[in-house]
């Protein structure tokens, strides 16, 4: 049997380099696709690969261009598709929701018309990464494929309109194609713009700067990025397409995190003041670590979302390997690693 060949969107993010580690320890040949820039965005991909891995391509393109699609998939045939590119940025969607519309519901129709323009409706399957932020406040906790959505972001948005349109070509085109509603997962490789990271890079440092946060109760489930790329190629190899949600099922507060992560680095901390007078301080020197900033909330807050994986587990049979404990554990001895200028930059575990 011949190696399969995957075609990866946004593969040079988080997700984008697990699942492409992923895929070449199974000996498939996998090509990813990236947007031009005028600096070398592969980082994360060296920092599980090396600086030449074998068997992976990668093109450049952009998912605002159907004609580029269409010939890039006629090219590469594609047996697998996991888009997983987007503006993941929910704060920021509220400021470019345009942007935000473009990239995430209307480049994902075009992936889906380059599918069907190519004639590969019926040779190829498709990965859609759908988000936990569709469930907005939900009416139910935990969540599950069958929790009514009620997006409160324009970056929810539209991604409910990518998930309704991959469900929609499914439907309509005999299309193999499955949406992952992904609840929030995390890694050393996650951006530096993102609260977990900023969260990990504040407790692994020796700065007296306090860390800034938003709303310090919100509630989410995290979970492992490696974890969840096994995930996410499970559900394409099964005999018939579907969606489903991958979460770890357990809701923590960001508070939370900050104790958990302060604590890897030694650090107690202690909590004073109300609301937005907050602050999270060192219980030894006294020092204040954590602030609250108003600009940091969103103008439609999530408060808690928290995932119900079952369906996952009797159909997959996935369950996540990595405990919230491991998960900070590893962002902060990596983060730490860079502060204090020790260890390695592929010190990663890859998928299993």
């Amino acid at each position: 049997m011949s190696a399969r060949t995957a075609l990866i969107t946004g593969i040079t993010g988080q997700d984008g380099a697990y699942l492409t580690a992923f895929l070449l320890t199974r000996g498939y040949r996998v090509h990813g696709l990236r947007r031009r820039t005028s600096s070398d965005n592969t980082g994360r991909l060296t920092a599980l690969l090396g600086s030449r891995p074998d068997g992976l391509v990668l093109h450049t393109g952009d998912l605002a261009d159907l004609g580029c699609l269409t010939a890039l998939l006629g090219a590469i045939v594609p047996d697998e598709i996991y888009h997983l590119a987007a503006q993941s940025h929910v704060h920021e969607s509220f400021a470019s929701p345009i942007a935000t519309a473009n990239a995430n519901a209307l480049g994902t129709l075009r992936l889906l018309e380059a599918i069907r323009l190519a004639g590969l409706a019926t040779a190829t399957r498709l990965f859609n990464a759908s988000s936990s932020e569709l469930f907005g406040n939900p009416a139910e906790i935990p969540q599950s494929e069958a929790t009514p959505f009620a997006p409160r972001s324009p970056y929810a948005a539209a991604k409910l309109y990518a998930h309704a349109t991959v469900r929609l070509y499914r439907e309509a085109y005999g299309l193999y194609a499955c949406n992952g509603i992904l609840f929030n997962h995390e890694s050393p490789l996650r951006g530096p713009d993102f609260v977990t990271r900023k969260i990990v890079r504040a407790a692994a440092s020796d700065t007296d700067v306090p860390l800034t946060l938003g709303n310090l109760n919100a509630v989410r489930d995290w979970g492992h990025a490696r974890d969840t790329v096994r995930g996410i190629w499970l559900m394409l190899q099964q005999p018939q397409p579907d969606d489903y949600v991958l979460a770890i099922g357990e809701g923590r507060t960001v508070r939370s995190f900050v104790e958990a992560a302060f604590a890897c680095a030694g650090r107690q901390v202690r909590w004073r003041g109300d609301g937005l007078d907050e602050e999270g301080f060192d219980a030894a020197s006294g020092a204040t670590l954590v602030r609250v900033d108003p600009i940091l909330f969103r103008p439609a807050e999530v408060d808690a979302l928290v995932g119900d994986a079952g369906k996952a587990h009797a159909t997959l049979g996935w369950r996540p390997k990595t405990t919230f404990a491991d998960l900070v554990h590893e962002m902060v001895n990596a983060e730490m690693a860079v502060v204090h200028h020790y260890g390695s930059a592929r010190a990663f575990t890859l998928p299993a």
